[in-house]
């Protein structure tokens, strides 16, 4: 096994989802955003970054979130907090930012002018897209499914194509990045929690979030106490949840 492999397995190992956190008297607040930043580096569904970050630093909001989130420990002994956030109400900017940037690449790549596989290239984030985000009341979604039941009979064909379809997609590109993060808190000596466990409307109006905006967990950043770990890690037997075909 490669040295690094053995980092990452002894990080692996490490991290848990912590309880309970030591009260810091200081607290290095680089590590949340050199974390936030590799965050943001994950990979995410056709590159749509249908993501944000929201980070609590300040103790009265700590204090009000802590009650937000049902009143967890892992919470209220946080020395920090970051929500995150699926924002799939912004497809159509993400899909505009993809674009400019794509193209800037490709104008670089082949001296100022696009080529036709460019331009092609180009309608995955101009037409497919779009077409895949949107739901036209539920009537285009319908249009969607039954167009790609007919052209899998036959070639594979993705049956994911409605709206809700592609928020699901949102939501795990977001866990993706959550996990980058906390693996990244993990490596930076810390600790972190995640939690699903919180009142949704309560956290909105805390941090004024936009009411298109949902709430994929709120994870809390800190120094594990000697009590953070409620017990050992449980888990099925690997066999139950791995096949080899």
């Amino acid at each position: 096994m490669k040295d690094t492999a053995i980092v990452f397995d002894a990080l692996v190992q490490h991290r848990r989802a912590v309880r309970v956190f030591e009260p810091l008297e200081s607290f290095d607040k680089e590590v949340v955003r050199r974390s936030l930043e590799r965050a943001v580096l994950s990979p995410n569904s056709s590159n749509m970054q249908l993501w944000e970050f929201v980070r609590i630093t300040t103790p009265a909001l700590k204090e009000q979130m802590g009650q937000a989130c049902l009143g967890q420990n892992a919470a209220k002994t946080a020395s920090e907090l970051v929500v995150v956030l699926v924002r799939r109400d912004l497809w159509k900017k993400r899909c505009e930012q993809v674009v400019e940037q794509q193209t800037a690449v490709f104008k670089a790549d082949a001296g100022g002018e696009l080529t036709d596989k460019h331009k092609r290239l180009l309608k995955y984030w101009e037409v497919s897209m779009p077409l895949l985000h949107k739901s036209g009341f539920g009537f285009l979604n319908v249009f969607k499914r039954v167009m790609a039941f007919f052209q899998g009979l036959s070639k594979p064909t993705s049956r994911q194509v409605t709206s809700h379809d592609m928020r699901l997609s949102a939501h795990r590109s977001a866990a993706i990045a959550a996990q980058t993060f906390m693996m990244s808190i993990t490596a930076e000596g810390y600790d972190s929690c995640p939690m699903e466990g919180f009142d949704s409307k309560r956290v909105h109006q805390i941090l004024n979030l936009s009411s298109k905006a949902e709430i994929a967990m709120v994870i809390a950043v800190g120094k594990r106490s000697s009590k953070g770990v409620y017990g050992p890690r449980l888990r099925v037997p690997f066999e139950e949840v791995y096949r080899e075909v």
